[in-house]
């Protein structure tokens, strides 16, 4: 079995311009319905807005039998983040992101994570002339850099995405990650790729996946699915499922061990059915690859012959007999 992991504001209410989905509920009832979400153990926990008590939080977790995926730190949401915080001009701004990212690691220490991710979302632009860009990737391998250094064995991980909260984020692919991981230096430090992010992003997720997998740094998974337009946040599979299984094609063939963690909202659909929908159709492909390939897929890549490869796809993922 996969070990599988929810983002827990998605269990929760959420909402979109227009309307709001299903009904909020308290740390402790998210804990409760997390638990009866079959083969989903592993939470994403968002700091400061969701949790701030790591004693209450490690006690919520032991009453329900769940662990912590990861500790997602929010250095968007204050008022004085709207322009960035990370690549703030105003060092006492970037100063307060830094020390949030900070305060996360703490948190995650005492409630006994083994990581912090980060998504810089507010850190971006939406017009030409309208920021120095040198200036911004100087402060981000300054500010991730000193937020990076600090308590190095609970590691940062830095999220990208292409746009939202701003029309174009700073941080928008993974070979951007990584350059600036290269940048900055810090061994200690890795990359979260969410499925969706990627898809939209125009990158192909399972290359995206292979850059991070031959580099120094750890990385972290996010799953979900979209119509490649926007982040919709629809369950696996429901728009690239051949992607999705090349997907976990290598994620099997470089033993990545760590959580895919649900970042799917459930909108108009059951929370819990959502969410096992995803830990269902992840563990069958799963599953399927174990007993079909044997390394069959890599000699048909080798081969060169993509009619013969995509006849094994057919019979073999498709089961088109």
């Amino acid at each position: 079995m996969l070990k599988m992991g929810i983002i827990t504001g998605f269990l929760s209410r959420t909402k979109d311009r227009f309307h709001e989905y299903n009904e909020p509920l308290t740390l402790e009832k998210k804990f409760q319905l997390m638990a009866e979400i079959e083969g989903c153990d592993g939470v994403e926990i968002v700091y400061p807005y969701e949790v701030s008590d790591p004693k209450e939080t490690k006690a919520l977790l032991k009453k329900y039998n769940l662990k912590i995926a990861a500790v997602n730190v929010n250095v968007k949401a204050e008022p004085e983040f709207r322009n960035g915080g990370l690549t703030s001009n105003n060092k006492t701004i970037r100063d307060k992101a830094v020390r949030f990212i900070k305060e996360a690691k703490d948190f995650a220490e005492a409630a006994g994570a083994d990581k912090v991710t980060c998504c810089p979302l507010g850190d971006g632009y939406e017009f030409v002339f309208q920021y120095d860009y040198a200036k911004a990737w100087k402060h981000l391998v300054e500010t991730f850099g000193r937020a990076g250094s600090y308590k190095t064995k609970i590691p940062l991980f830095i999220e990208y995405k292409p746009s939202e909260t701003r029309g174009r984020c700073f941080v928008d692919t993974a070979a951007k990650v990584l350059c600036l991981l290269n940048d900055m230096q810090v061994k200690e430090m890795g990359v979260t790729l969410d499925f969706g992010h990627s898809t939209y992003g125009n990158e192909n997720p399972a290359e995206a996946l292979v850059l991070l997998a031959e580099s120094p740094y750890r990385y972290y998974i996010h799953i979900n699915d979209n119509d490649g337009r926007w982040d919709w946040d629809y369950f696996c599979g429901t728009k690239h499922f051949l992607e999705y299984v090349e997907f976990l094609y290598y994620l099997k063939k470089y033993r990545y061990r760590d959580y895919l963690t649900s970042d799917t909202s459930p909108t108009r659909w059951d929370i819990k059915g959502t969410f096992e929908a995803n830990s269902r159709i992840s563990n069958k492909i799963w599953k399927k690859l174990e007993e079909v390939d044997g390394g069959k897929i890599a000699r048909l890549m080798a081969k060169g012959d993509y009619l013969e490869t995509w006849k094994f796809i057919e019979s073999n993922i498709f089961s088109l007999v």
